[in-house]
């Protein structure tokens, strides 16, 4: 006697294969489309250089000060900002969670997420310029005699960043901490544990996957730096960042490869700090990724 054949439908439904799981393909194809295939499209483009070898446009990059030196130059950026945003999010995220009106004031944080990074820049131009708001009011109380440069240098793109940068790094920050179950620090309370106790002990070990994340997102955010760095700060000097390197040779030198291959190595710096990071939160902590509510 024959074996009962299954039918087609149901052998893939075993192996996972139903319409349920069909209706991520479209995902997969716009990540496929978006992202996979521009990625690797560059790569190939970075290794055909216009002169050279096959390494040509790599070699071209790290002998060249004015090139490698960007990477140094981002990193000068990225870095104290991304500190500088999780800094300021972690305290007054830590006083938000207990606000009734919370979400009003959440609402309010995300403004500067919404006008996006070009519009933050022209106003901070108008702000801090030589005879904006900022100036000719310290001037006016007789605090400065001259006008403070805060314009196209290091600072002005700092500033910039933690602008835009703020609100991202505090919205993250907040959804973890607000995802910790509020009775283990009421059960520190109750064994004596004093506030910096409570934090050390209990809220920090549960925040800090959730901090890690945040600082690697935040990072990628302020690494890629461009219209701030064009408009606040000093393209050709100071505030010559590698997306400027990257952009300069694609359209003013029409060398596309070389281009590519300046974004492929500002995406391996990104991604040796993402790495650095996720290994460095693995050594400190081992525990549970976040006390959720339940």
């Amino acid at each position: 006697m024959s074996a009962v054949e299954i039918p087609l439908k149901q052998r893939l439904a075993a192996r996972g294969l139903d319409g349920l799981t069909m209706l991520v393909l479209p995902a997969v194809f716009f990540v496929l489309a978006l992202f996979i295939y521009p990625f690797l499209y560059g790569l190939f483009l970075s290794f055909t250089p216009k002169e050279g070898g096959t390494f040509a446009n790599y070699a071209k990059f790290f002998s060249d000060s004015f090139l490698y030196g960007t990477i140094a130059t981002t990193l000068w950026l990225a870095l104290p900002v991304t500190i500088a945003t999780l800094v300021l999010a972690v305290p007054i995220a830590f006083r938000v969670r207990l606000l009734k009106r919370q979400r009003l004031l959440t609402t309010l944080l995300v403004i500067p997420i919404t006008l996006g990074t070009v519009l933050v820049a022209e106003g901070l131009l108008n702000y801090l310029g030589p005879q904006g708001w900022f100036n000719r009011t310290l001037m006016t109380f007789g605090l400065i005699s001259t006008p403070i440069k805060l314009l196209h240098n290091y600072w002005g793109v700092m500033l910039s960043l933690v602008i835009t940068g703020f609100p991202f790094t505090f919205l993250l920050t907040l959804s973890y901490l607000t995802g910790i179950d509020p009775a283990l620090e009421q059960a520190g309370a109750t064994l004596g544990a004093g506030p910096w106790e409570r934090f050390k002990h209990i809220l920090f070990p549960l925040l800090l996957p959730g901090l890690a994340i945040t600082f690697c997102l935040s990072f990628v955010q302020a690494f890629s730096v461009f219209p701030s760095a064009v408009l606040l700060g000093a393209p050709a000097g100071p505030t010559r960042v590698i997306s400027i390197a990257a952009y300069q040779a694609a359209f003013e030198e029409y060398d596309y490869s070389m281009a590519s291959a300046i974004a492929m190595i500002m995406g391996m710096v990104q991604l040796a700090i993402v790495v650095a990071v996720l290994a460095a939160r693995g050594l400190l902590y081992r525990g549970p990724a976040g006390g959720g509510k339940g």
